[in-house]
């Protein structure tokens, strides 16, 4: 991949908030979080609308990250969204290896009844 290489891309539908994105299960005699149906289902539409040729490149590279967010409404927490969509980038689309190589950050939020969505550019740094 090329130095400063950007990636672009759109998630159509709302995206969950991270908090809300996990249950309660019991496991033996033990108690375990598991994904909730609507966090299974958003992975999968992000892997499906994701790039192909982007995914599983498992770049160990620092990246800046910016985009919209836009609900369907004014109720959603940017912040919760911003970590649902790092996670997705590292364990569903394997494209980072890891997210604490961001090291730039710039999203804004917007309602789009109609059309709730994330649009997102991903800027691949090969050095500092």
């Amino acid at each position: 991949m090329e130095e400063n290489q950007i990636i672009k891309f759109s998630i159509p539908g709302k995206a969950p908030s991270k908090s809300n994105c996990y249950k309660i299960i019991k496991l033996g005699n033990h108690a375990s979080l598991a994904k909730t149906k609507p966090l299974k289902e958003y992975e999968k539409k992000f892997y499906m609308c994701f790039p192909p040729k982007y995914r599983d490149l498992n770049l160990d590279h620092y990246f800046k990250i910016q985009g919209h967010i836009f609900y369907p409404s004014n109720r959603a927490d940017l912040d919760n969204s911003l970590k649902l969509i790092l996670d997705c980038l590292q364990k569903i689309t394997k494209t980072i290896k890891n997210d604490n190589k961001c090291v730039e950050i710039h999203f804004y939020r917007a309602v789009d009844k109609e059309n709730p969505r994330i649009e997102i550019e991903l800027e691949i740094l090969k050095h500092l």
